[in-house]
């Protein structure tokens, strides 16, 4: 009888560790060791590849996060949850993060290892109601931008990897249908859960995210979906993607499974953002169920993308924070012609000009998040906050690079990595929701 993939594995590992040879020439216990950990990634992997989310029978009905009750004021002092995740995710970025992102954009790749260690944060259960095993209570995009502030401060490429389930857990928990919500959300609060995208840019001059060109058509069994997709956060690795796409002139989302479907993947290496495994994907003629378009009327399209737009903006203010906490170090430490460089006035007039641009990309996303929160109109507010932070993202990187001289320009420093960074924040749209 033919074993399966992971009864195969085990076989494999019973007979090594059976084997006398080992204990005669005192390899047993490296070999464990190294068999233990490469078998259960590759469990990891065995299971994802084959990954299908079984239709729901017995659904439960559509669930919809209730808005935070706003204030007389605005305010934007964060409460106790909020300040612990903050904690949490900063230690992270600092411990974990930062230390592995030069070797992840060299090789262009996430580390597995980065995915084990924060898989047990259980990141996004943060995105899921509890009625399907998650601990979201409420509409909590302020908290969603302040998850991406600390991990980008990390890096931006690793936290974008990091982000992609939680943002289309979010998207579904938002707008799903009760039998969406009922068939993948459930899996989004196992141990290991899915990796999902959201798939949106396309590789057009001046895209335009309120008019791709990716198409649906509506099919007797479905939809048939045509397009190309660019910069899919990890795309070659996932089990699930939300497709922006046309339906009868309209732009929608489409839940697409990959398990047994031939989409045409290739690498869309970029001048920054390497981490991310980014990847294009063709649909041609790609067949999807019914039950494949997200949500029902009550989707909107516009909000999605603000959503989306408020997220780079936190990975924005992370990653120009982190350029920030580097350079003013750096400029106290180095002297030149007897003192720092930093007792220079245009030098100092610079690192204040950085210092004031961040807080005001902060304050402006955060702005925006809050209402959104709150359940109030915020495209305005999303709006002026990605202007801002498209401008801004560019001038804090490149002033950064310019603060380090000829330092900023080798890869011994992170800043020339987190320049590269920066220089998406204008240039893409999808990847992430809050």
């Amino acid at each position: 009888m033919p074993k399966d993939p992971i009864g195969l594995a085990l076989s494999i590992m019973n007979r090594i560790s059976g084997n006398p040879l080992l204990d005669r020439l005192g390899l047993r216990s490296p070999l464990e060791k190294t068999a233990y950990h490469g078998t259960r990634a590759g469990f990891r992997t065995i299971a994802l590849a084959g990954r299908e989310f079984n239709r729901a029978r017995n659904w439960l009905p559509q669930t919809r996060l209730p808005a935070r009750k706003q204030g007389e004021l605005f305010d934007l002092s964060l409460d106790d949850d909020q300040l612990m995740i903050t904690d949490s995710l900063h230690r992270l970025s600092r411990e974990v993060l930062r230390p592995n992102a030069c070797e992840a954009d060299e090789s262009g790749t996430f580390p597995a290892r980065i995915m084990a260690s924060t898989a047990e944060l259980g990141l996004t259960m943060y995105a899921v109601p509890g009625e399907f095993g998650g601990v979201a209570e409420q509409q909590s995009p302020v908290t969603s931008v302040l998850i991406a502030e600390q991990l980008a401060w990390g890096d931006m490429g690793l936290a974008l990897a990091l982000l992609a389930p939680f943002s289309v857990a979010q998207a579904i928990s938002q707008w799903g249908t009760g039998e969406q919500q009922s068939r993948y959300l459930p899996a989004f609060c196992e141990d290991h859960p899915p990796m999902a995208s959201i798939a949106l840019d396309e590789p057009t001059p001046l895209f335009d995210p309120m008019h791709p060109a990716t198409t649906a058509i509506a099919t007797a069994h479905g939809y048939r979906l045509n397009g190309e997709k660019a910069q899919v956060v990890m795309g070659g690795q996932c089990d699930l993607l939300l497709v922006a796409a046309v339906l009868d002139g309209k732009p929608r989302m489409f839940i697409v499974e990959t398990a047994g479907r031939n989409l045409l993947i290739t690498d869309d290496d970029g001048m920054g953002l390497r981490a991310t495994g980014a990847v294009k994907i063709c649909f041609d003629n790609t067949e999807l169920p019914a039950d494949a378009l997200l949500g029902g009327d009550d989707f909107d399209y516009q909000a999605f993308i603000d959503r989306a737009a408020l997220m780079r903006c936190g990975l924005a203010v992370g990653t120009a924070q982190a350029v920030l906490d580097y350079v003013i170090p750096y400029c106290n430490d180095r002297h030149a012609f007897g003192e720092p460089i930093s007792h220079r006035q245009s030098v100092a007039f610079m690192i204040s000009n950085l210092a004031i641009e961040i807080d005001s990309m902060r304050l402006l996303t955060w702005r925006a998040a809050s209402r959104a929160e709150a359940g109030l109109a915020f495209h305005r507010e999303a709006s002026l906050a990605r202007l801002l932070c498209n401008e801004k993202s560019m001038e804090v990187g490149s002033n950064g690079v310019q603060l380090l001289g000829g330092h900023g320009f080798v890869k011994e420093h992170p800043v020339e990595r987190w320049y590269r960074d920066l220089r998406s924040v204008a240039t893409h749209h999808g990847g992430v929701h809050a």
